[in-house]
Formats: C-alpha cells, sequence, structure tokens
C-alpha cells in the first residue's frame, strides 16, 4: 500500500492492480501506465456546469437502462495495443461526467471498458490533456462520443466516432445553439441555459 505520492516514480509504468494501492488524497489517472497528477479540487463554475448537465443527463435517462454518473468515478479503459498484448489495464482515467449503457461494463470499482458518453469540463491546468491524450486514449478505447465543455469560452464540442474509428469534432456549439447528443436519441442541451 502507498500511502504517500512521493513513493511513486513518475519514470515508471503502472497497472491498475498497482492504482488499487494507492491510499493517498492527492487525485491521479493512469494513462497508458503513466501516472497524471488531476488538477485541484475545480471551481465553483466547473462543478456548477457539472452538476447542471449531469442532472439533465439524469433527467433524460430516468426511464432508460443507460446510467450517468461524475467523477470521481474509474474508468477502466483496456485499450486495444494492450489488450493485443495481453496487458493489463494500464489506463484508469476519472472524466468529470459518463454515461454508461451496458450494465455489464459496471462494478463496484467503477466502469470496465469504453463508456457510451464521456464529458470533460476543462480547467485551467487541464487543458493540454483534455484536448489532445484524452481524445486519443479515448477514441483508441472506441468511446462513441465525447464531450469538451470550455467553461471560460463558453462553448462544447462533440466529437463522435466515425464508422473508421476516428473521432469527427462538431463546430462549437455556443449559447445561440442547443446540442444534440447523437449517442442520447432525442436528448436536447440549450448551451445558453449551461453557461
Amino acid at each position: 500500500m502507498v500511502t504517500n505520492i512521493n513513493e511513486l516514480d513518475f519514470s515508471k509504468t503502472y497497472t491498475y492492480a498497482d492504482y488499487l494501492t494507492w491510499q493517498f488524497q492527492e487525485r491521479v489517472e493512469l494513462i497508458k501506465g503513466r501516472i497524471f497528477k488531476m488538477s485541484p479540487a475545480p471551481n465553483r463554475n466547473h462543478q456548477r456546469i457539472s452538476t447542471d448537465v449531469v442532472g439533465r443527463i439524469w433527467s433524460f435517462l430516468k426511464n432508460s437502462s443507460c446510467q450517468v454518473f461524475h467523477a470521481p468515478f474509474d474508468v477502466r479503459l483496456p485499450l486495444p495495443e494492450h489488450q493485443i498484448k495481453g496487458e493489463k489495464v494500464t489506463t484508469v482515467v476519472q472524466p468529470d461526467i459518463t454515461v454508461v449503457c451496458d450494465e455489464n461494463k459496471l462494478d463496484e470499482q467503477g466502469c470496465n471498458g469504453a463508456p457510451d458518453l464521456v464529458i470533460e469540463i476543462l480547467s485551467p491546468g487541464n487543458t493540454k490533456k483534455e484536448m489532445k491524450n484524452k481524445l486519443e486514449i479515448y477514441q483508441s478505447a472506441g468511446i462513441p462520443e465525447y464531450w469538451v465543455v470550455d467553461p471560460e469560452r463558453e462553448f462544447i464540442i462533440i466529437y463522435h466516432l466515425n464508422e473508421a474509428g476516428n473521432y469527427i469534432g462538431t463546430t462549437p456549439f455556443t449559447d445561440e445553439d442547443i446540442l444534440r447528443s447523437p449517442v442520447l436519441v432525442g436528448f436536447e442541451l440549450d448551451v445558453s441555459e449551461i453557461f
């Protein structure tokens, strides 16, 4: 058991089994075996947006087999290149919002496999990570839909997988737009009510 983050060697790669032994207060994610420290606790605006979006999705999904979760919620992503080599899970992320429609992917630790939708709300300290690393991870894991919410510039971009397994991004949805989710068919979000 590791109780102090400083006991870890940030140059090493780790697995989900290692991650489960970490008992320190800092929140981290494991991306392809590498440790990434998460930003400090989100600010009030970030939390307000997250709560608002979760509430709207929860209301929409009430009579559905899909479920919505908010961070911290572990999503274990066995990436295709690791499955081929027979390696253990080396990617554990905590999206701000996660929607899972396949109950078989849920266990007491969170989600094991690709959720149907993940939403990341950007913070000043993690913009690069969300826009590059996570997009690549989520695409590789086959997550059908990924939203990037930018509270500072007040827009939302939706990425959805095309038939070739690559993300195609929308133009930014702003306060003049109604966002419609390709995965949550029938779900609409008036962007002006979020920002």
